[in-house]
Order: structure tokens, then C-alpha cells, then sequence
């Protein structure tokens, strides 16, 4: 069986990537982190709320303004951590690489851009995964490949599952 994709990497999908990373091999971790982060954020607003004169109370001031801006930066950060992450991966990626066609087969896959040819074996994707736009490759807790649903050619989406989990001996994890 063969199967291609045209990838675009834009903004979407890099988010879809990072969601993806933080979802499977990062998954402990985050979760950690988000305990963590969001304490942070509750200790932050109840600090705000804490006179000088040792209770809670209401005192509009700097100290206020500055503590209650720390926590809904926090919160913003926790609440769009895979849209942040995509970001700053996309601005990383390498000139030349935002689009790749790449072409499935039994031995492996080749992903070819503007930098040339790579092929990849299917031993190496630590773990499957995808969401409704996409399917996305783990290799690492900082690299992943992604490639478009509606782009695929040689078959469907469910055949591609199929397909790549026999490849792999890993199931396709839903994000």
C-alpha cells in the first residue's frame, strides 16, 4: 500500500503538534506542571487580596495591579500552552521546510522539501496520534511530524490508521 500527504507547516499546525507532544510523551510532565502553574495562579490572587495590615481586604495599589496581572499571565500561559508552544516552534522552523510532500510505503517514508530528501523508518515514531485535521508522529518529547487529512492520497484516513498501526505495532492515540 502507499499513501502521500502534502504537508503545509503554518501556525494550526504546529499547535496540533505541540497538543499532540503534550499529550502523549510529555503527558506527566504537564500534568505536574499545570498542578504547579495553577497554584501558582491561586496563591497569586489570594496574595493580591492580602493587606498590610494581616487579612484579606480590597487595596487597589501597584502591589495589586502588578500580583493579579502575574496570575492572569499565568493563566493565559496554562490555558494556551499548545497555541504559545506551536508558535514559537513555527518561528524555529528551519527555512525551506514549511512544505513537504512525503510518500508511505512498507520499507519506510520519504518526506522531500526545499532542502532536499529524508527517509524515515517506522521503528523510530515513539508514539501515533491524531486529532480531526490531522495525523501526528512522535519521535521525541521535542520533535514530532504532522501530516494533513485532507491532503492524503492512496487511500482514506482510516485506511492510513490502519496501515500505520501495523506498520508501527502502536495505537493512534485521539487528541
Amino acid at each position: 500500500m502507499r499513501f502521500s500527504f502534502v504537508n503545509e507547516y503554518n501556525q494550526e499546525a504546529m499547535a496540533a503538534m505541540a497538543r499532540a507532544l503534550r499529550r502523549t510523551v510529555r503527558a506527566k510532565h504537564n500534568r505536574r506542571t499545570h498542578v504547579f502553574g495553577w497554584i501558582a495562579a491561586a496563591l497569586a490572587v489570594l496574595l493580591a487580596f492580602w493587606t498590610r495590615e494581616g487579612g484579606f481586604g480590597f487595596a487597589f495599589g501597584p502591589r495589586f495591579v502588578v500580583t493579579i496581572a502575574a496570575a492572569v499571565l499565568l493563566a493565559a500561559v496554562l490555558i494556551g500552552e499548545d497555541s504559545l508552544n506551536g508558535y514559537i516552534a513555527f518561528k524555529r522552523l528551519p527555512p525551506g521546510t514549511g512544505r513537504a510532500e512525503v510518500v508511505f510505503d512498507e520499507n519506510g517514508f520519504t518526506s522531500t522539501t526545499e532542502l532536499g530528501v529524508s527517509a524515515f523508518r517506522y521503528d523510530r515514531i515513539l508514539a501515533l496520534a491524531e486529532d480531526d485535521k490531522y495525523f501526528i508522529f512522535v519521535y521525541s518529547e521535542s520533535h514530532a511530524q504532522i501530516y494533513d487529512k485532507r491532503t492524503i492520497a492512496g487511500g482514506t484516513p482510516e485506511e492510513f490508521r490502519a496501515f500505520m498501526e501495523g506498520m508501527t505495532g502502536k495505537q493512534v492515540l485521539k487528541v
